[in-house]
């Protein structure tokens, strides 16, 4: 692979004061909660060994609770999944002005949709698998037709691989659909793109290096991505113009999405070298397995230094630091 261009990304806070006393969100009650709690103790060992004034509080009713005797100066948003990427969240900060990290109301409440994302990106002409909303009462089997198997079945607001389905034979569609329904929100039946799966970090206003995902099985499930030892990251994922490509779509995707401060894009490149953009996560993963401190590391950013720079993306909203 050839060395990756370091983004011109400047630390702005030097003083771990300035930030004040900062909640790690974490937990919650959805589906992620374990996967949150896993990235959540990471975050608050790194801000405390960098003498950030930060403190666990695990899902919003607590974080509520601790916010009316102002307890707190700002909020490192680590809850993965509904509560922590839907907008409550970061309408409700807004209104009480306390500074948080990650997108705005509109970009999360958007991107949690994974229906309404790929409409805004089909009308903006940026590329994404076919698909079609699974209405109550939908005739699965025209809708398979429609696309063409294989496709994919899965909960529009859900992430890390819950509730998805590979489906290759009309005969599996009952299965995949029983698993998607155990969900909440719309299903989503999409085109199964076949060929290399990508994801690409963003940190600020800069796309990371892309990771191509290898797994040792046939697919990057669940059980791949957090537990698994030998799925292979390829970092950068891809050389030359093809990298910068893949890097500049995850870009514009992140934006037309009205996310900021940083997140994940995930997506596939088929074998006739085609990019699909699939979802973006505006609080991805910061485990051991995670996929965007691996992308900052092949630039030198040390796991430290990462949650460092996520949360300077705080200052641009409510207390300045």
């Amino acid at each position: 692979m050839s060395p990756v261009r370091r983004p011109a990304i400047t630390a702005r806070v030097t003083d771990a004061a300035a930030f004040g006393r900062v909640a790690v969100l974490m937990g919650g009650t959805t589906s992620e909660r374990d996967v949150s709690l896993d990235s959540g103790r990471n975050v608050l060992a790194a801000l405390k060994s960098r003498g950030v004034d930060a403190h666990p509080v695990d899902g919003i009713p607590a974080l509520v609770e601790a916010l009316k005797p102002k307890r707190f100066d700002r909020v490192f948003n680590i809850l993965h999944g509904g509560e922590g990427e839907n907008g409550v969240l970061q309408g409700l900060l807004e209104a009480l002005g306390v500074a948080y990290t990650g997108s705005g109301v509109l970009g999360s409440a958007l991107t949690l949709d994974k229906i309404r994302t790929k409409q805004v990106w089909q009308t903006l002409g940026l590329p994404t698998p076919r698909y079609v909303r699974l209405l109550p009462g939908e005739n699965v089997e025209q809708a398979a037709h429609e696309i063409g198997l294989p496709v994919i079945v899965k909960p529009s607001l859900e992430g890390s691989s819950v509730g998805i389905s590979r489906v290759f034979r009309a005969s599996d569609l009952p299965q995949a659909l029983a698993l998607a329904r155990r969900y909440p929100g719309e299903l989503l039946m999409e085109q199964l793109i076949e060929g290399g799966e990508f994801t690409v970090g963003i940190l600020g206003d800069e796309a990371l290096p892309s990771i191509q995902i290898v797994p040792a099985g046939e697919y990057y499930d669940y059980h791949a991505k957090y537990i698994a030892d030998d799925t292979q990251y390829l970092c950068p994922g891809l050389t030359g113009a093809a990298e910068e490509e893949l890097r500049a779509l995850a870009s514009s995707a992140f934006r037309a999405a009205g996310c900021a401060g940083w997140g994940r894009v995930d997506l596939m490149r088929d074998t006739q070298s085609r990019n699909f953009l699939l979802e973006v996560n505006t609080a991805p993963g910061m485990t051991s397995h995670s996929l965007v401190p691996k992308a900052a590391q092949a630039l030198g950013i040390g796991f430290e230094e990462l949650v460092w720079r996520i949360l300077e993306s705080s200052c641009e909203r409510g207390r300045p630091c």
